[in-house]
C-alpha cells in the first residue's frame, strides 16, 4: 500500500510533484529507492526537454581557502532571476566553487563527472533542473593556487560579477591579501583586458593602430604628424586595457602599479599580480526576446 507518509518522504527526497511521486512508488511497489531512480529518469527526459532553452541568467560565486593560497570561480546560469536567486541554485554554486577549489578539473566536462556527495556533478544538476524546471549549465571555472603570495576574490552585484586575483610575494603579511582584495575590486570596476602591455594581442593593437591612423587623417591631420598621434592614442588604449596601467579607482593620482610599489615598500618584498580573471554573468550569451503577448496567442491558437 503506498502511504501519504511514503509519497511525503519522496517528494522531500527528490522535490518532485506530489502525482509524480505516488505513480512512481504504484510503478516499484512501494520501494523508496527504486521510485528515486524512477524520478531521476524522468528527470533526465525532462533535462533533456529543456536543454534547448538559453540560459543566459544565473550566478557567479568564488571560493577562497582560509590561508588565501587558494581559491575559485565558478558561472553556472540558468534562464530567470527568479530561478537564480533560488536558495538551491545558490547553494549547488556555492558547493560547486568549493569543489573546483580541491579538484584537478581542467574542463567543464571534467568537472561535470566529478563527485557531489552521492552523485556526480552532472546528475546533481540534472535532478535541479527537474526540480525547478530551467535549463541550467555550468559555463566556466577558474582555480589559482600559489605557494608565496595570496589569492583573493570579490563578488559584485550579489552574483552578477567575479574576480579572482592572484599576487606574488615572498613576505608572509596580511597585507598582501588586502592589496589582492584591492586589486579585486579594481578589475571589477575598471574591466581590464589585459595585465600587462607584453599580453595585449598584437592582432588587436594593430587594428587599434589602423583606427586611430584613419581618425587622424579624417580629421585632416598631416602625414608627418599621424604617427605620433597614433602612438599617443596607443597609450591612452594601455591605460584603458592593461591592468598595470590603469588608474586606481580608489586614488586616481596612482596607477595600479605605483599602488604595488608602495605595498612592495610596506612588506619588505617585491609584490606583484600573476593573474588575474573576470566572469560576468551571461556575458557574450545570445538572449532571446519573447514577446509575451504573441507566445500567449499561439497557446491560444489564434
Amino acid at each position: 500500500m503506498i502511504t501519504a507518509k511514503l509519497v511525503k518522504e519522496l517528494r522531500e527526497k527528490t522535490g518532485a510533484g506530489m502525482m509524480d511521486c505516488k505513480k512512481a512508488l504504484t510503478e516499484t511497489n512501494g520501494d523508496l529507492e527504486k521510485a528515486v531512480e524512477v524520478l531521476r529518469e524522468k528527470g533526465l527526459a525532462a533535462a533533456a526537454k529543456k536543454a534547448g532553452r538559453v540560459a543566459a541568467e544565473g550566478i557567479v560565486k568564488t571560493f577562497v581557502s582560509e590561508d588565501n593560497k587558494k581559491a575559485s570561480m565558478v558561472e553556472v546560469n540558468c534562464e530567470t532571476d527568479f530561478v537564480a536567486a533560488n536558495e538551491e541554485f545558490v547553494g549547488f554554486a556555492d558547493e560547486l566553487a568549493k569543489l573546483v577549489v580541491n579538484s584537478n578539473v581542467n574542463t567543464v566536462e571534467e568537472l561535470l563527472n566529478e563527485k557531489m556527495g552521492d552523485m556526480t556533478v552532472s546528475e546533481t544538476l540534472t535532478a535541479l533542473v527537474a526540480k525547478l524546471g530551467e535549463n541550467m549549465t555550468v559555463r566556466r571555472f577558474e582555480r589559482m593556487v600559489i605557494e608565496n603570495g595570496a589569492v583573493q576574490s570579490y563578488i559584485h552585484g550579489g552574483g552578477r560579477i567575479g574576480v579572482l586575483v592572484e599576487v606574488s610575494c615572498e613576505a608572509n603579511s596580511p597585507v598582501v591579501a588586502e592589496v589582492a582584495r584591492e586589486v579585486c575590486m579594481q578589475v571589477a570596476a575598471a574591466n581590464p583586458l589585459y595585465l600587462n602591455r607584453d599580453a595585449v594581442d598584437s592582432e588587436a593593437l594593430e587594428k587599434e593602430k589602423e583606427i586611430y591612423r584613419v581618425q587622424a587623417l579624417n580629421e585632416g591631420k598631416p602625414e608627418k604628424i599621424v604617427e605620433k598621434m597614433v602612438m599617443g592614442r596607443i597609450q591612452k588604449y594601455y591605460k584603458e586595457v592593461c591592468l598595470l596601467d590603469q588608474v586606481w579607482v580608489k586614488d586616481g593620482d596612482k596607477t595600479i602599479t605605483k599602488l604595488l610599489e608602495e605595498k612592495s615598500k610596506e612588506v619588505g618584498s617585491p609584490m606583484t599580480i600573476s593573474k588575474f580573471a573576470r566572469f560576468e554573468r551571461g556575458e557574450g550569451i545570445e538572449k532571446v526576446e519573447e514577446d509575451f503577448a504573441a507566445e500567449v496567442a499561439k497557446q491560444m491558437g489564434k
